[in-house]
């Protein structure tokens, strides 16, 4: 499963362009132009997802899935208005258009998530279920949003997450491991 590429297709938007890891910038900006808000708004909320389910909390209350009108208040919690004005200025939409695209966007990753973990699913499985999908969104995260910074987790907007290849997928599964011992550990204390 592919959570941008499902929800590019559910919401038909023209497909996501990758970002360079050099110049941190889309690869084919005629493309992008076209796209200037799915490129924005699919990977945000996919990577904020990423980090609301690292948590028992989060996993649990996307599996409750119970419908909410703002998701991303949700997600993002204080930094929810940032995150719309960011994807507002890259995308050159209006806050309030932003803010219910981006909810929308994220009831139906949240729908797709639930799907995907399966008929009872267990926190774990959510939590599993996002980190695969790490490698599917960060190619595609702009680095101008500076999701990473919002979320308090910096390898969000790391270059070596948009490259692609056998070394960076090993340096990503290893700053994954890192970073995701480290959130589940701040849980316990």
């Amino acid at each position: 499963m592919n959570l941008p590429e499902l929800l590019q297709q559910h919401f038909n938007y023209p497909p996501l362009v990758k970002i360079d890891p050099n110049t941190q910038e889309v690869t084919d900006k005629d493309k992008a132009v076209a796209g200037e808000f799915g490129q924005a708004a699919i990977p945000v909320i996919l990577a904020g997802l990423y980090e609301f389910t690292r948590s028992d909390e989060g996993a649990d209350n996307v599996i409750s899935g119970e419908v909410s009108p703002s998701w991303v208040k949700t997600i993002f919690g204080d930094q929810s208005q940032q995150i719309i004005k960011r994807v507002a200025d890259y995308a050159n939409t209006t806050y309030d258009i932003t803010e219910n695209k981006l909810n929308d966007i994220a009831a139906k990753s949240v729908e797709l998530i639930k799907e995907a973990a399966g008929p009872d699913p267990k926190n774990i499985a959510v939590k599993e279920l996002m980190g695969g999908q790490v490698n599917n969104i960060l190619p595609y995260l702009p680095a101008v949003l500076q999701a990473g910074e919002l979320l308090n987790d910096t390898t969000l907007d790391d270059k070596t997450n948009k490259m692609e290849g056998p070394i960076s997928s090993l340096m990503q599964a290893i700053g994954s491991g890192f970073s995701g011992s480290d959130k589940d550990e701040k849980l316990v204390n």
